[in-house]
């Protein structure tokens, strides 16, 4: 009987590998066509995408069960990216970002009339007059915060590439965003492939990149990423339709590898301090959208602001 359940290891994980695998190469495909697509494909998809992960992140933080607050939160981040798209696309005044803010407002607004939020309980009396009461009993109000960067964590990273989406003439060129999920994929070739092979040599915590948050990175792996990456990057450096220059190329794949590095365990922090292991099940193997998109929530912004303020 032993041998029989150890003979199925092998088997179980093979078939991960191969539903990860699949998984992974199809979801890529459908993000390439998208962006190529054209400018409405490349909006629908991310206004998909960040619904998706706005929610994902509000049922970690909030929980499933205050429905009005996520529900605000969501349509303040779908606002944000529609509305900077829009900006882009047709032209409209920055103005209208000032709507993003209403859903925001109701937030503050709605937490008056929760009825657990008005309930304030505190263990211990203050030592001094004017001094705060300590020892207060949670009655959910600290969790709100997490509504409001929901949107910044979710809606802002991907909505700022709508900045990079339409050249100087207006005209649809998703080629730089695509340069950047290109180089971010590397990155995680590179650093499972190397990785896998060198970083679980040594004992306990030598080697580790960040043990405490994410045990299986090691610093082997993030030197295999850093190198794809710049690798992906001088090379898409000599294709035409990028428009780069190689040394702007590499200074990218490294801003993109070192911050989509923090991205992953940014997010790997966020699920240990919550209990999960994935943030959803959406996409087989890989889990939830925040799971698939960590890294691009830092790397992104990072890689958008050296291209356009420096």
């Amino acid at each position: 009987m032993k041998n029989c359940s150890l003979e199925k290891v092998p088997e179980k994980k093979m078939n991960n590998f191969i539903i990860r695998s699949i998984s992974g190469i199809a979801f890529t495909a459908i993000v390439i066509l998208a962006i190529l697509a054209g400018p409405l494909w490349y909006a629908l998809l991310f206004f998909i995408i960040i619904a998706l992960m706005a929610n994902e992140y509000l049922n970690l933080t909030i929980g499933r069960e205050k429905t009005v607050t996520k529900a605000l939160a969501v349509t303040s981040a779908l606002s944000l990216f529609a509305i900077s798209f829009l900006i882009e696309y047709s032209g409209i005044s920055y103005r209208y970002l000032l709507l993003c803010m209403i859903p925001l407002f109701a937030i503050f607004i709605t937490n008056l009339y929760r009825k657990e939020y008005n309930i304030h309980t505190f263990t211990q009396e203050p030592e001094k007059k004017g001094e705060a009461r300590g020892g207060r009993v949670n009655n959910g109000y600290e969790m709100f915060p997490f509504a409001i960067a929901a949107v910044v964590y979710t809606a802002l990273p991907f909505s700022s590439c709508n900045l990079i989406i339409f050249d100087s003439e207006g005209n649809y060129s998703a080629f730089m965003l695509l340069f950047m999920f290109i180089v971010l994929w590397m990155n995680d070739v590179g650093a499972y492939c190397i990785g896998s092979a060198f970083g679980q040599k040594g004992d306990g915590k030598r080697g580790k990149l960040f043990p405490s948050i994410s045990p299986k990175k090691s610093w082997a792996g993030f030197f295999g990423g850093l190198a794809s990456c710049i690798m992906a990057a001088v090379i898409m450096s000599y294709i035409d339709v990028f428009e780069i220059s190689t040394t702007k190329a590499i200074v990218l794949g490294i801003i993109i590898c070192i911050f989509g590095v923090w991205g992953d365990l940014t997010e790997s922090q966020l699920k240990r301090n919550f209990g999960v292991k994935d943030s959803g099940r959406i996409i087989p193997g890989h889990g939830g959208m925040l799971d698939r998109f960590d890294a691009a929530l830092l790397a992104f912004p990072a890689a958008i602001i050296f291209s356009l303020l420096i």
